[in-house]
């Protein structure tokens, strides 16, 4: 609903006008826009933020293998400790499907790298809405976002995916009468669908503590808002934690652990943001 707020009130300045009065409730310079307007430059925005993907899915295709490779490393690790005979293999059913897979690998690199566009775009779409006062907050916006968007995706490869691996690699083997194996084959096209999703996932997921804190920081919530509404967050981190992971209890506890947890340090900056505000005043 915050966020609704937010794009209904999204203005454009388009020609200087008087300064208001400081008991007019519109922000300054500001001029009214309309459903249209505002998706067009919605649709401006996107464009832009697709624009800057483009260098770093320029790199990211050149290295393609090199990435790949990277990848796919915390599978083969866990693939050579569970004993199995050979090493790993990614095999594809239509011969589009590796090209694809690059594809995404090349997309969502060129994502990460592009971050700091990407919410500078973002920010550009909400902030002609907030006063002169507000805007100040653009910088340190964009900066939290970026670290927490990339750190979130870094926490899903150096964390989530060794245990996960561990433990869905760990139902192959042999049957209990030895006649028969559970050998897994790993598609290629499968694969990067799974970890690429993933990596986004969390990437997004590590966003709570940003998207709160601006929240607050504009006035929309305030600590005592949040504490109140946290038994519903814990309900919706658990759905979202159950749909994006596998369907394995470990890999959704290392999902819903940070949500809840970040969710909280949002609480606790949401509240020492007011606590400046009350001291400011006096």
């Amino acid at each position: 609903m915050a966020w609704m707020w937010l794009i209904s009130n999204t203005r454009r300045k388009t020609r200087p006008t008087p300064m208001t009065d400081s008991h007019t409730k519109a922000p300054e310079d500001d001029v009214p826009m309309g459903l249209f307007e505002h998706l067009s430059e919605l649709r401006s925005r996107l464009i832009r933020a697709l624009l800057g993907v483009i260098p770093g899915f320029a790199v990211a295709w050149v290295l393609r293998e090199e990435l790949l490779d990277l990848l796919v490393q915390p599978l083969a690790l866990h693939w050579k400790q569970l004993g199995f005979d050979e090493n790993p293999s990614l095999h594809f059913a239509n011969p589009v499907d590796p090209f694809m897979a690059y594809l995404k690998i090349a997309f969502v690199v060129g994502v990460l790298f592009a971050a700091p566009w990407i919410f500078w775009q973002l920010w550009c779409f909400v902030a002609p809405g907030l006063y002169r006062k507000e805007k100040t907050i653009a910088l340190p916006f964009v900066m939290a976002s970026t670290v927490c968007f990339v750190g979130g995706a870094f926490f899903g490869y150096l964390v989530v995916f060794p245990g996960m691996f561990d433990t869905l690699l760990g139902f192959a083997g042999p049957l209990p009468s030895g006649k028969i194996k559970i050998v897994p084959t790993i598609m290629i096209g499968e694969y990067l669908t799974f970890a690429t999703r993933l990596l986004i996932a969390f990437g997004v997921v590590f966003e709570v503590p940003v998207v709160v804190t601006t929240l607050s920081a504009l006035r929309l919530v305030t600590s005592r808002q949040l504490l109140r509404f946290s038994r519903w967050w814990v309900l919706i981190a658990a759905i979202v934690a159950a749909i994006l992971t596998p369907p394995d209890v470990g890999s959704q506890l290392v999902m819903l652990a940070p949500m809840i947890i970040l969710y909280f340090v949002s609480v606790g900056m949401a509240f020492l943001i007011e606590r400046f505000r009350w001291r400011a005043k006096e």
